[in-house]
C-alpha cells in the first residue's frame, strides 16, 4: 500500500530535478473496469467457493472495500500543469476506460438475467438474488455516472454511447436535465437535483426524480418547438433514449421471461437511487446568491463539495473534483483539477453515500461544515423550506 501511495502522489521524486509530467494514475484508471465485470468475477467466486456472499460483491465492494482503501491511500490533490491539459485530453486511451465499461455493462447485466431465470443451473436462494440484484444495480449506477461522462462531450457518437449506457436504468431523461438543466441551475431552488440544508437523502431523492423529469420534459419540449418539430417523435431525446429501454428489456423478458422482472426492476431502481444518492452529496446545503440585477451569481468552485480520496475518485472517473467539472463541463475526466477553493467532504463519496443513508449523522457531520463554509451566516445557505424556520431559530 505505501508504494501505491507515493505512486498516486508522485512520492520519492526530488522537488529540485525538472521531470517532464506524466500522469501517475494513467493504469490505475483500468481499476474502474473491476465494476462493471462484476457479475461474472461473483458467478465465478460463488461457483467456485460455494460461498453465496459473493452474489452481494456490489454492496461490499461500495460500502467497505473503497471507503477503507479510501482511507488507506489517502488523498491525492496534484493537479496537471496547464501545458499538459491539451495532450493529457487528446490521449485516446482515456476514452476507452469508458468507451470498454459499456460492453462489460451489459454482458454482465445479461449473465445476471440468466442467472436469474434459473436456466443457469447454479443453485440461488432468494438472498443470493437479491445480493446479485444490489450488484447489477451498482453497476447500474456508475453506468449512469460514465453516461455523465461521455454525454458531456462533443462528439455525437459519444452522446449516443452516453444513452446507450442509461438504457439498463430507463433513466433516459438525465441526458437531457443533467446537460441543459442542472449545469444551468446548480445550487438555486430552480434545480432539482441540488440538495439543501436540512433534507434528508430520502426526501432528496423523491423530489430530485420527479422535478428532474418534470425539468427535462420541459427542456426537451422547448427545444423541439423551437426547431418546428414534433415533441412526440423520435427527434425528442427523452423518448428515443427510454426507446432503448424498452427495446432492451424487451429482448431480455423474451430470452429469460417473466421470472426476471421483479430483479430487472429492481437493480433499475438502484441504479437511480445510487445516481441520486451522488447528486446529493454534490452541493448540499450550498446556495449561489442572487446579484442586485436579480439573476444569481456565476457558478464558482464555492458551489460544489469535492473530494481528492484516490479510490473514489479512480472508480467514478474524478467525478468527485466536481467545482472543476462544473466549470468546465466538457473536459474529459482524466484532466480534471482539484480547486483550493473548493468546500472539501471529510471523505470520499462511497464513504459519503453510506453516511447519508443515516440522516442523524449526516446532519451531525454535514451541517456544521455547511455553517462554517458560509462564516456561521445560515441565511446563505440553501435552505429547505420546511426547515427554514426550524434552522433559522437554530443557528441565528
Amino acid at each position: 500500500m505505501p508504494t501505491l501511495q507515493r505512486a498516486l502522489r508522485g512520492g520519492g521524486q526530488s522537488p529540485e530535478v525538472a521531470q517532464p509530467w506524466r500522469d501517475r494514475k494513467r493504469y490505475v484508471w483500468l481499476l474502474g473496469l473491476v465494476v462493471p465485470t462484476l457479475v461474472p468475477m461473483s458467478a465465478l467466486a460463488a461457483g467456485l467457493t460455494g460461498w453465496s456472499v459473493f452474489w452481494w460483491s456490489g454492496p461490499i465492494l461500495m460500502f467497505l472495500v473503497i471507503p477503507t482503501l479510501d482511507y488507506l491511500v489517502g488523498p491525492d490533490a496534484d493537479n496537471p500543469p496547464d501545458s499538459a491539459l491539451a495532450w493529457l485530453e487528446n490521449d485516446r486511451y482515456y476514452r476507452w476506460t469508458t468507451y470498454i465499461y459499456l460492453p462489460a455493462q451489459y454482458l454482465s447485466l445479461v449473465l445476471a438475467c440468466w442467472l436469474w431465470s434459473g436456466r443457469s443451473g447454479i443453485p440461488m436462494s432468494e438472498p443470493d438474488k437479491l445480493g446479485l440484484m444490489l450488484t447489477v444495480g451498482g453497476i447500474a449506477g456508475v453506468a449512469i455516472n460514465t453516461a455523465h461522462e461521455l454525454g458531456h462531450q462533443r462528439a455525437q457518437s459519444e452522446r449516443w454511447l452516453s444513452k446507450v449506457a442509461l438504457a439498463q436504468t430507463g433513466y433516459g431523461h438525465f441526458y437531457v436535465e443533467h446537460n441543459r438543466g442542472h449545469h444551468s441551475r446548480v445550487a438555486t431552488p430552480d434545480d432539482p437535483a441540488s440538495s439543501r440544508l436540512g433534507e434528508s437523502l430520502y426526501a432528496f431523492q423523491f423530489r430530485s426524480f420527479f422535478g428532474s423529469l418534470r425539468s427535462a420534459w420541459r427542456i426537451e419540449r422547448r427545444r423541439l418547438t423551437c426547431h418546428h418539430k414534433r415533441v412526440w417523435s423520435l427527434h425528442n431525446d427523452i423518448l428515443n433514449s427510454w426507446l432503448m429501454t424498452v427495446v432492451l428489456f424487451a429482448i431480455l423478458l423474451a430470452v429469460f421471461g417473466l421470472d426476471i422482472v421483479p430483479w430487472l426492476i429492481g437493480q433499475a431502481v438502484v441504479g437511480i437511487c445510487l445516481l441520486e444518492s451522488i447528486n446529493y452529496l454534490e452541493h448540499y446545503g450550498l446556495r449561489r446568491q442572487r446579484r442586485a440585477d436579480g439573476n444569481y451569481e456565476q457558478v464558482r468552485a464555492s458551489h460544489s463539495w469535492n473530494s481528492n480520496s484516490v479510490i473514489s475518485n479512480v472508480f467514478l472517473f474524478h467525478l468527485q473534483r466536481h467545482s472543476d467539472h462544473h466549470a468546465n463541463p466538457q473536459r474529459r475526466y482524466q484532466a480534471l483539477c482539484h480547486a483550493d477553493e473548493a468546500p472539501q467532504l471529510p471523505s470520499g463519496y462511497a464513504t459519503m453515500v453510506l453516511l447519508a443513508l443515516f440522516p442523524p449523522l449526516w446532519r451531525r457531520v454535514m451541517d456544521p461544515r455547511v455553517l462554517a463554509h458560509y462564516n456561521g451566516d445560515v441565511r446563505l445557505a440553501a435552505m429547505s423550506p420546511r426547515k427554514e424556520r426550524k434552522l433559522l431559530k437554530r443557528y441565528c
